[in-house]
């Protein structure tokens, strides 16, 4: 029987697919390259949670930073170096890394001041970067499979999240963004060399995709 958590994992699948084939495609990575995945997770949900763990070539040149203690995801991926952070300051120096990878991280951080600071992390551990971030107003909330009713804005999609048992997702979980504020973001995060593209499901964009384009054009 087809269930709606069904079709999420589906769609969840195909395009966390879709990602690392233009990751790949785009990045290029080389057993010389250093590479980063900014939000590991400890526990796995799916087969699609920690992505770039499983299928990374290189997997003795990558290493994962989160939020939370790495213990069972050191044994799942032995070749990989784990690293926790306390969400502010990444524990690396300057340009440490060649390629980073960060999947729909960035709407976690925190409110806008925490994103821009996360960004700017980013920018200065890595020396080109992929983001990925759900779009504001496609018409599904993609992490509670609500529809239409985050367009309310956050203070009243919160309140009705708390009624229907969904706390969870409240709060300082998610700041949801569109693409004129990840522009935003981007400016005063003294990002310039980027590019913002949209990808679409079902004619409507899903999300958003931000990343240093090889020819390092200016963020548009």
């Amino acid at each position: 029987m087809v269930t709606l958590n069904s079709l999420a994992y589906h769609f969840s699948n195909n395009n966390r697919h879709k990602k690392w084939r233009f990751f790949i495609g785009e990045f290029v990575p080389g057993p010389e390259d250093l590479a980063l995945d900014v939000g590991f997770s400890e526990r796995e949900f799916s087969s699609t949670t920690n992505y770039i763990e499983k299928h990374y070539p290189f997997p003795n040149r990558l290493s994962a930073l989160g939020v939370e203690e790495p213990k069972a995801i050191i044994e799942r991926y032995p070749d990989v170096s784990f690293s926790r952070y306390d969400g502010a300051i990444f524990p690396f120096a300057d340009q440490t890394f060649d390629l980073l990878w960060s999947n729909a991280v960035i709407e976690h951080v925190g409110d806008y001041s925490r994103q821009v600071a996360f960004l700017k992390e980013i920018r200065r551990v890595a020396k080109r970067f992929f983001i990925t971030t759900p779009n504001l107003y496609f018409p599904v909330e993609v992490h509670t499979r609500t529809p239409f009713l985050h367009y309310l804005g956050k203070e009243r999609f919160d309140w009705y999240l708390r009624r229907r048992g969904q706390g969870w997702a409240t709060d300082n979980y998610m700041h949801l963004l569109s693409r004129k504020q990840i522009a935003r973001l981007c400016i005063d995060a003294g990002v310039t060399n980027c590019v913002i593209r949209p990808n679409r499901l079902f004619g409507f964009i899903l999300e958003y995709w931000i990343y240093t384009p090889r020819d390092n054009a200016l963020c548009h």
